[in-house]
């Protein structure tokens, strides 16, 4: 309104012609910048009241929501953000609820298998006999791992992961986990192949991670074996990670496309795979721990491979 105002006292000046062009100038300048500016910012109200109304209803619990990206460059920044945010939600949501039908299932089986067999047992069914015991123990042992599972998830979410670091003899933690899936092996006539190097350095890691680690690899490489197929399991020096990798890698379909991006994610897995979609997103949380990569690909020769890197013990020479 100053502007307006010297304008206006130029028009009733001297009647100096310049100035009376100049105060027009001005005058026009400012109504113009007024009605660009009333314009930008009816241009960015609309935009944001759908954003303000959106916002409620993914508080109210639908993560669907998509807004419009229209309006100034900001706007539709900020639209863009959002929709990206609310894909994210949507997504997590799906997987959650799809995590709890599976953990249910999970449940319920043991579950079944220990009460049937206790109640048989107690009403004299059955006697109490190691061939009777057994399936009540491996029921128990299943819903165990399922248990340790959850918590180790809870740590990991919650930062709290403990680690007991010492010296590895990683090779000779690799045989022993072979040699554990031994018999699943066998059953599903899968081979297993490990390959090593005399001299391969030692690790700076947790025994029973790595171990928990190897077994769930090495457990979703025999569930998606073909019979007659073969998992292969080799470590070596990785200079360039300044430790040790290990590979596994399986012939059978591989990964989903649309799924490996999200390999290591909680709660992502194939539509026909049992579990709930825990095992390599736990194997990630454990090895970052670590300090140490890990990644999945679908090699060109078929099937898949996950490949993790720890750290080694002490600065020895990886060359």
């Amino acid at each position: 309104m100053a502007a307006v105002a010297w304008a206006y006292a130029g028009l009733s000046g001297s009647g100096s012609g310049v100035g009376v062009v100049v105060g027009l100038g001005i005058l026009l300048l400012v109504v113009l910048l007024i009605a660009l500016g009333t314009r930008w910012l009816r241009g960015l109200s609309e935009p944001v009241d759908e954003l303000v109304a959106a916002a409620g209803r993914v508080e109210a619990g639908d993560y669907e929501v998509k807004v419009a990206e229209r309006g100034p460059r900001e706007a539709r920044a900020l639209a863009r953000a959002f929709n990206q945010m609310s894909a994210r939600l949507a997504t997590t949501e799906r997987e959650r609820r799809g995590f709890l039908a599976d953990l249910t299932h999970e449940l319920r089986t043991p579950l079944a298998v220990v009460r049937g067999n206790a109640e048989a047992i107690a009403d004299g069914v059955y006697p109490a006999d190691p061939d009777h015991l057994a399936p009540i123990l491996d029921a128990t042992t299943t819903l165990e791992r399922l248990v340790d599972d959850l918590r180790t998830v809870a740590q990991a979410e919650a930062g709290d992961l403990v680690l007991h670091r010492e010296a590895l003899d990683l090779g000779a933690l690799v045989v022993d986990s072979v040699a554990g899936f031994a018999t699943e092996a066998a059953a599903r006539g899968v081979r297993v192949d490990v390959v090593l190097p005399d001299d391969l350095p030692s690790v700076d890691a947790d025994p029973v991670r790595i171990a928990q680690v190897l077994g769930n690899l090495l457990a979703n490489a025999l569930r998606h074996t073909p019979k007659g197929g073969e998992v292969a399991v080799e470590a070596a020096p990785d200079a360039i990670a300044g430790g040790v990798g290990v590979s596994i890698r399986d012939t059978g379909p591989g990964f989903q496309p649309d799924l490996l991006p999200r390999a290591f994610d909680r709660f992502a897995k194939a539509t026909d795979s049992p579990g709930a979609g825990l095992g390599l997103a736990i194997a990630r949380d454990l090895v970052v721990a670590h300090g140490g990569t890990i990644e999945a690909s679908n090699p060109p020769t078929g099937g898949a491979e996950v490949r993790f890197t720890l750290p080694a013990f002490g600065g020895q020479d990886l060359s």
